[in-house]
């Protein structure tokens, strides 16, 4: 264990582009999502330890991103969608002064990866999807200190990212990595026997698949315990989050797949656990809450006080622990195998994925057929070439590729049915 490569979020090393003191400069790619806002509210509490040059979003939520430019203060506002441009200048001239200079705005599919190689100390990638790719090779690029949360960028591109980050350069923000990655300052990389992922179970725990052949999106989005975007809520549903995070904590922590486990821990109190060769296992906790990880991913090697909730020792609380059910959840296997196949395999698993929440969303698949086309579409896809070096653009062909054998593969199933 000792001579495979350095892991890539290793808490031991702190990576640190800028000399000097004072609060840190940060980008916050995603600024109106759940991560954004979130990361935003611990800035505003915390003005003596971060400031926000600059920050980015889709274009769905003009008002928001205005009222945060203003409210930070930021030099540059990156858009994706050209047609919110109009809308946002006008939000914006309406909540700054006369006088007072506007941010400049950064316009394009390539705004927000601008915006990431632009100069700042950290970048927190919040983006949702593979589209946070190119923003996160730019901030390792530009040699900022990232703060990820966006795994599909490390899913769909690992051999990209570890090409390019420094150790030390890579602070996860997911609360399960997150924890790994505190627990694993308690030790070196020698004494880790396993890595221990623990998952909510989300809204559907304890049931069959057959049960979960009739599941409607309302109930798969009312998840029970963390309040997310739909598709991250879905991914919860079906645990395809759960297999993401297996080839995620991989990547990072350079920990093979087989002791790299995943129980069921419906209250989320314990976010991850790293067990030691001693025999002695180390658990990550807080209230389900996003301040935390967000805190690390900011803060790092400092701790923000006060960034979440703690626990009220004082009252009588249950922790229970579960196996994994891989009849009914079978995402966690899969992601295994397409973690093993490594290549192109965890792109296309990612964005058949993504096609057909959007496709279960819309009515157009059943749940079970989510984690069934996805299947299919992986085994189409084979085994890739183990001497071919990816290159963003095998990532972004293979996706493509992915995203379109899933739409047939739905229509067909919805042909299927309705002659049914």
């Amino acid at each position: 264990m000792s001579d495979s490569p350095a892991p890539l979020a290793d808490p031991h090393v702190v990576y640190d582009p800028v000399a000097g003191g004072g609060p840190k400069d940060l980008v916050i790619l995603g600024s109106t999502g759940s991560i954004g806002t979130q990361a935003i509210d611990l800035v505003l509490r915390n003005p003596d330890r971060f400031t926000v040059c600059g920050i980015s979003a889709d274009g769905g939520r003009v008002s928001l991103l205005a009222e945060q430019a203003h409210r930070l203060r930021v030099r540059t506002v990156a858009v994706a969608r050209e047609s919110a441009v109009p809308a946002l200048r006008e939000a914006l001239s309406a909540r700054y002064g006369t006088g007072e200079p506007l941010p400049e705005i950064l316009v394009g599919q390539d705004a927000s990866t601008d915006l990431a190689g632009s100069p700042c100390h950290t970048v927190l990638n919040g983006i949702t999807g593979s589209i946070g790719l190119a923003p996160t090779l730019a901030a390792l690029t530009a040699g900022h200190t990232l703060a990820l949360a966006n795994k599909e960028s490390l899913i769909v591109g690992g051999p990209l990212v570890k090409a390019l980050a420094e150790p030390g350069q890579i602070i996860p923000v997911d609360s399960e990595h997150a924890a790994l990655f505190q627990a694993l300052a308690a030790g070196t990389r020698a004494d880790v026997r396993k890595l221990v992922v623990t998952a909510s179970g989300g809204p559907f725990r304890g049931r069959t698949r057959a049960d979960l052949a009739r599941v409607t999106v309302e109930e798969a989005l009312a998840h029970p315990t963390w309040a997310m975007g739909p598709v991250i809520t879905i991914n919860s549903a079906t645990l395809v989050n759960k297999g993401l995070e297996v080839i995620e904590a991989h990547l990072l922590y350079d920990i093979p797949f087989d002791r790299i486990e995943v129980v069921v821990h419906p209250q989320s109190y314990v976010h991850s656990m790293v067990e030691f060769t001693d025999g002695s296992t180390l658990a990550q906790a807080t209230p389900p809450d996003m301040g935390g990880p967000i805190a690390i991913g900011l803060g790092w090697p400092e701790r923000v006080p006060d960034a979440a909730p703690a626990f009220d020792w004082s009252k009588a609380s249950t922790w229970e622990f579960f196996p994994l059910d891989d009849e009914a959840f079978p995402s966690v296997s899969l992601a295994r195998h397409v973690g093993g196949l490594a290549g192109t395999a965890p792109a296309v698993f990612n964005a058949a994925n993504e096609e057909c929440v959007e496709a279960f969303r819309a009515g157009a698949l059943p749940f079970n057929g989510i984690m069934d086309t996805v299947t299919r579409v992986v085994e189409e896809h084979g085994t890739p070439d183990p001497g071919t070096s990816l290159t963003v653009q095998d990532v972004l062909e293979a996706e493509t590729w992915a995203r379109a054998r899933a739409r047939e593969l739905t229509a067909q199933t919805a042909t299927a049915e309705a002659r049914a």
